[in-house]
């Protein structure tokens, strides 16, 4: 027997609403370089792809062996901002997936490791805020643990009034695809730019375009 359909479609931002990954790699690639570290943006990504900002400066410090320059990460995040300014676009169907969860009458929000701030701006950017109420923008600075840990999948079910239960979430990463499992959701694993074989093994339904997300979830 088939699942019961979710009353709330919690969608991760990065990678999943937003074509931000490649952008955000690729700036950070470019700044651990100059300081010693030499990566590609893709080999940036599949190391810190789903990681907080805090957790990737700690990891090039220990790569580097010292300390990075003061202010590196207010920096990156400038120059991560400016190149959004200029290339961010949202995910192909991004917007007719979440008119299609909303119309089939479930409720939405959006759960991300980054700030509120950066969901924010880049949602923005990207055409795509109207979707989502003031109150259903949830961030990891919010909860005492990011992702792999439930507690941002938690906190946002918790805040827009339902159980674990009565939710679903759609996600890039198999952390953020750990986290959901953790909080005992039902996961969808976007596939597009990811690896599927890593986001199954973490415990997602795979899909390989938004478009497959509401019929997926029996939302139609």
């Amino acid at each position: 027997m088939s699942a019961p359909a979710p009353r709330l479609v919690i969608f991760d931002c990065d990678g999943v609403l937003v074509d931000s990954e490649a952008i955000s790699n690729r700036v950070l690639a470019e700044m651990l370089t100059a300081e010693g570290w030499t990566l590609t943006g893709a080999q940036s990504r599949a190391r810190h792809q789903g990681m907080l900002l805090a957790d990737i400066v700690s990891g090039a410090e220990a790569a580097l062996g010292r300390a990075l320059p003061s202010g590196w990460g207010d920096s990156y995040e400038h120059n991560r901002d400016e190149a959004f300014a200029a290339e961010l676009a949202p995910v192909p169907g991004a917007r007719a997936a979440v008119e299609r969860v909303r119309a089939a009458g479930a409720t939405v929000c959006v759960a991300s490791q980054g700030r509120l701030r950066k969901t924010e701006h880049s949602l923005q950017l990207t055409g795509l805020r109207d979707l989502f109420a003031d109150t259903a923008l949830f961030s990891a600075e919010q909860v005492a643990h990011g992702k792999p840990a439930p507690d941002l999948f938690l906190h946002a079910a918790t805040s827009m009034g339902f159980a674990p239960s009565d939710c679903a979430v759609v996600e890039d990463t198999p952390s953020g695809v750990v986290a959901a499992v953790a909080a005992q959701m039902r996961v969808l694993g976007y596939a597009a730019d990811s690896d599927a074989n890593a986001l199954r093994a973490a415990g997602a339904e795979v899909v390989t375009a938004l478009a497959q997300v509401p019929g997926q979830l029996g939302l139609v």
